[in-house]
């Protein structure tokens, strides 16, 4: 009997050391494997919308970079206008009009040069948030491995 109770106890005190192992056992295992391709998937995703955010801002930027030329070729030729209209005697009002355009197409430059600060600004950030989100995605690879 004694080796009986001794065989049941010693089967009771490996059992349960072998159960208390087991949450150890499932953090190093694969229990985490799907939660590890949803942020592997989430990764992917970031990346891409990182891309087309960065996209998207170049064409802001090439269409900021559009409107500023055309700007100051429009302050070119309203100041070869007001020199031509002052060379040829031209009346008050019309000296007054053309600058008027002059001092609005140097509001237009002043709002295309801050237009185009933000867009470079926001693609430094795209590019930011892309290296992020690739180094989470290498991380989870890892993981996974």
């Amino acid at each position: 009997m004694d080796r009986f109770k001794a065989i049941v106890l010693g089967g009771l005190v490996a059992g349960s050391l072998v159960i208390s192992g087991l949450p150890a056992l499932a953090e190093e295992g694969g229990s985490n494997a799907p939660q590890r391709s949803r942020d592997i998937r989430h990764d992917r995703r970031d990346i891409r919308k990182d891309r087309r955010d960065i996209r998207a801002d170049k064409k802001d930027i090439h269409q900021d970079r559009k409107d500023l030329h055309n700007d100051y070729k429009d302050l070119r030729q309203d100041r070869h206008e007001l020199k031509q209209d002052v060379h040829n005697g031209a009346s008050q009002d019309e000296i007054a009009g053309d600058r008027k355009d002059i001092r609005s197409d140097l509001k237009d430059i002043y709002k295309d040069k801050r237009d185009l600060r933000g867009d470079r600004r926001d693609v430094r950030g795209d590019f930011r948030d892309l290296r992020q989100d690739r180094r989470d995605l290498k991380e989870d690879l890892n993981e996974a491995h």
